[in-house]
């Protein structure tokens, strides 16, 4: 599953999408987060597509009330696609409410032959270019505090064959939507229009394995080396 990323600064993003509005605040690159932190990333919903602001990380549906109930809700980090359309928590929103999350990489876990502990890969695209991950969204009003803001999980698909050797316990992979669909995920009206745009990326990838993020224990884990590839090969 896809439970750590890197993502894009707020001139980054300018640069990239210069035609976009950009309102999120991170001016600084992240290198690595985990989504159990709840962070705040960059995406684009589809009730302003020209917009690029912050959402939360973990999809609150709208039977939650507090800021303290959201933090102990089950674990929404990621909607399998499979299931998307009758589970409980995604239900009343995949057919309205979806949107780009845009990453610069994730990372998996990969189950290495007599290793007790897993490695870890990063994932990104060819000259690390943003590229973007499908979501689906909800909006969260802490009714104690009056705070609303947008949540979101992020979209798994069956892994593609690189992610079958890389996850391969799980064989998942997050649906990243390709600059030409994006615009089709956005707008698409329907659960066959949905559907068809829901699959196993079929474009190129590069990974490399790099330290074991999900087991560092200094905390500090947003620093530029934490992409860096353990040795010189890429094994994948």
């Amino acid at each position: 599953m896809c439970y750590h990323v890197g993502s894009p600064s707020k001139s980054e993003l300018k640069n990239k999408l210069p035609k976009k509005r950009i309102v999120y605040q991170q001016e600084q690159e992240i290198f690595h987060v985990s989504g159990f932190t709840r962070p705040v990333l960059p995406v684009t919903l589809n009730n302003d597509v020209d917009l690029v602001l912050g959402a939360r990380w973990k999809l609150i549906p709208y039977w939650v009330k507090t800021e303290q109930d959201a933090a102990k809700y089950a674990n929404t980090l990621n909607a399998e696609s499979e299931s998307i359309f009758e589970k409980a928590s995604y239900k009343p929103y995949i057919l309205k409410n979806r949107g780009l999350l845009y990453v610069t990489g994730f990372y998996e876990p990969h189950k290495a032959s007599g290793k007790k502990e897993s490695e870890n890969y990063f994932i990104y695209k060819p000259q690390r270019e943003i590229f973007t991950l499908g979501v689906v969204y909800a909006p969260f009003t802490d009714q104690e505090t009056g705070e609303t803001y947008p949540t979101f999980s992020i979209i798994t698909t069956p892994a593609n064959p690189l992610l079958e050797e890389i996850h391969n316990e799980k064989k998942r992979m997050p649906l990243i939507i390709g600059e030409s669909d994006r615009d089709a995920w956005l707008f698409a009206q329907g659960r066959d229009e949905i559907n068809a745009l829901i699959k196993p990326y079929a474009g190129q990838l590069e990974s490399h394995e790099v330290i074991r993020v999900t087991a560092d224990r200094s905390g500090n884990t947003n620093r530029a080396d934490i992409q860096n590839p353990l040795d010189k090969r890429t094994l994948f």
